[in-house]
């Protein structure tokens, strides 16, 4: 069997805030095989985004790892200095496509300045050299190469967006994390851009960590789905068993909540209440105040993934 790419176990962030700790990842564990895609699911606040900058050893500030491991081909990089972190890991190991393009571009440098320079930096490459690479993933991305000689402004937003994959491609990494690159795009760009990472995975071999809240888009995309609730993973497995079989109560209501096309649905679910405040989250499963299925088990003991079917595992007393 293929060794993983990359390793999660038992991976803990918290923000430490002046009103308290936040648990935004709080034991996390999962694995990723060379050319998968994992598509990560949940409502707003569930800890998706957090996860996605643990991931490249940067969470946002006051975010700290504060247990369990992160290994990129058998290298662990939890701890590892970040003077290395920049020189080995990022964007050379992993990388990350930013939710926000023109946030993540600068506005007062030309396209083609902000590609060149990890190629710079990084692989010591001369100006023409690299310049030559950038315009070569821009066409692989479906742009004129002569976009390196513009600024952000001058692009529309799925021009931006189709950039920031291209500078996450770069350095040829091992892992990529989507980070809702589609927020914000009509749909018309959004269907171009699953398409656009669709073939780049099918071309380039990609493994891919595509993280959004649309488990429409993940049902195009992803060939094994994990599903977040309050900084906890609470179902994990192939994407077809997950959408057709759910065995956790949430996943069960995230995909009651959607409409289908070839189905007649009488009427479309919801999930009472609202997300936990994770400085003080319930005791047990921290789905339990929501869920109609909860037992006195479910508030005093936290549930851990249990096998349902091969490739399949839901974190719930339930099972």
């Amino acid at each position: 069997m293929a060794k993983p790419v990359l390793e999660v176990k038992n991976l803990k962030m918290y923000y430490f805030t002046s009103r308290g700790v936040v648990k935004a990842v709080d034991d996390v564990s999962f694995e990723l095989k060379k050319g998968e895609v994992l598509g990560l699911a949940g409502e707003s606040g569930c800890g998706k985004s957090s996860l996605g900058f643990t991931l490249m050893n940067m969470p946002t500030p006051p975010g700290k790892i504060v247990g369990g491991s992160i290994k990129i081909d058998g290298r662990e990089i939890v701890g590892l200095p970040e003077n290395v972190m920049r020189r080995e890991i990022r964007w050379q190991k992993i990388s990350m496509i930013f939710q926000g393009a023109m946030n993540a571009l600068n506005p007062v440098y030309t396209v083609g300045y902000q590609m060149i320079e990890p190629l710079l930096y990084h692989k010591g490459m001369e100006k023409e050299e690299a310049l030559n690479k950038a315009q070569r993933y821009l066409e692989l991305v479906g742009l004129d190469p002569e976009i390196v000689y513009r600024y952000p402004h001058e692009l529309s937003g799925g021009m931006k967006q189709r950039v920031v994959i291209a500078m996450a491609l770069l350095l040829d990494p091992e892992v990529v994390i989507a980070d809702e690159p589609t927020t914000a795009l009509d749909v018309i760009v959004q269907a171009q851009i699953i398409n656009l990472l669709k073939k780049l995975k099918k071309e380039l071999g990609l493994s891919m960590i595509f993280i959004t809240h649309d488990l429409s888009i993940l049902a195009e995309v992803s060939d094994r789905l994990a599903v977040m609730y309050a900084g906890k993973i609470v179902e994990i497995g192939d994407s077809q068993k997950v959408y057709y079989e759910p065995a956790h109560p949430y996943t069960q209501r995230l995909l009651s909540a959607i409409p289908r096309l070839h189905e007649d649905v009488e009427k479309l679910e919801f999930i009472p209440g609202q997300p936990p405040n994770l400085i003080k989250p319930p005791t047990g499963c921290r789905f339990h105040p929501r869920c109609p299925y909860a037992m006195q088990v479910c508030k005093e003991q936290i549930p851990q993934l249990t096998k349902v079917d091969e490739d399949h595992y839901a974190a719930c007393w339930l099972l």
